[in-house]
């Protein structure tokens, strides 16, 4: 079986929601909705395929907005997914979810649906609208009830960090199938984290323990440890070794831009990451994805760039985040990541 290649596909802005930390709208209200047409999707659904031949992967769409739901032929692409064997998750809100509607998301492939939970019911219904928060605990049934892995995900600020714990608990009760977290990367000066090394260390270290002991009381729910900075912390708990055969010039994980991961937006536009806000490197609508993998990505490949993650025996393993790295360093990919507490 041919391994996948993931593509992160925003086929809408549209969106009922106008989240406080949402990178689409965050520095203006008023931006225009950009929507991908039927044409267009075509189009860049070739140009995936063709990648995917090219380098010998099989596609899977990580489907967002936006809320993709809201586009107009949300279905009709879902069925071509569905005609071409093509597996899917939704990463979307949960406002239009009913019985019907994951019944048919089922039908057509979907494999996970993705919706956030940024706080406690006050902290998120602040960021996202009222009654968010109990609407999206209560559509976590629903979609296990139709044989879809719910999915809850937080992203962590100075404004919710002291929540993440009590966050979990909610999640293990509501009975979400994959619960994580990831960084708030901020989309201008004013809305800076504060988070420092240490009290981001401390979280780690508090939902490790939660984690453990739901784990041993065999809770269904499955932990991601997905920021990179687990690597870290796992490797000073001493439950991540460095393999002693491990090439020195080979990456073994980490962050998968530049890796396994491309972003294409509404408007056609492709990016290396969609939370690194200059990593633009193309459009799906008139360049050949292939190409641009062998050309312009090669500019988020050279690992000796980053400015202390080239310095440390976890360069292989980890990075920390590069998205949070460049959202604090007017940019720069390849910045140090602020939360990371390591001494090189």
């Amino acid at each position: 079986m041919k391994p996948y290649f993931s593509f992160q596909w925003h086929i809408t802005d549209d969106c009922d929601q106008r989240c406080k930390h949402c990178y689409i709208f965050a520095e203006s209200k008023q931006k225009c909705i950009d929507s991908m047409t039927r044409e267009d999707m075509q189009t860049v659904l070739k140009n995936c395929e063709d990648f995917c031949e090219t380098f010998g992967r099989q596609p899977y769409f990580y489907l967002t907005g936006g809320d993709p739901i809201l586009h107009p032929d949300f279905w009709w692409l879902l069925e071509r997914f569905k005609e071409k064997h093509i597996p899917f998750t939704i990463m979307g809100n949960p406002f239009h979810l009913t019985d019907e509607v994951c019944r048919r998301l089922k039908d057509c492939g979907c494999i996970r649906y993705q919706m956030s939970i940024d706080g406690l019911e006050e902290t998120h219904d602040w960021f996202r609208k009222p009654d968010s928060y109990k609407t999206t605990l209560d559509k976590v049934a629903m979609l296990n009830g139709a044989g879809i892995r719910s999915i809850i995900m937080t992203t962590v600020s100075d404004k919710n960090i002291d929540e993440v714990p009590q966050i979990i608990d909610a999640v293990v009760v509501a009975g979400a199938k994959v619960y994580a977290f990831a960084r708030y990367c901020p989309t201008s000066e004013e809305k800076n984290t504060n988070i420092t090394p240490q009290r981001y260390r401390e979280l780690l270290a508090e939902c490790d323990r939660k984690f453990r002991a739901y784990e041993e009381a065999g809770c269904e729910t499955y932990f991601n440890r997905k920021d990179h900075l687990w690597t870290l912390y796992d490797y000073e708990e001493g439950r991540f070794t460095i393999p002693e055969d491990a090439e020195p010039d080979m990456i073994y994980g980490g962050c998968n831009c530049g890796n396994g991961h491309l972003t294409i937006l509404p408007t056609g536009e492709v990016y290396a990451c969609r939370r690194v806000q200059n990593s633009r490197v193309g459009n799906a609508l008139n360049d050949r994805l292939a190409d641009l993998w062998v050309n312009e990505m090669e500019a988020y490949r050279d690992y000796d760039k980053f400015v202390r993650c080239s310095k440390c025996e976890l360069k292989a393993w980890c990075r920390g985040c590069p998205a949070v790295a460049a959202a604090n360093s007017d940019g720069d990919f390849y910045a140090a990541d602020p939360q990371c507490w390591k001494e090189i």
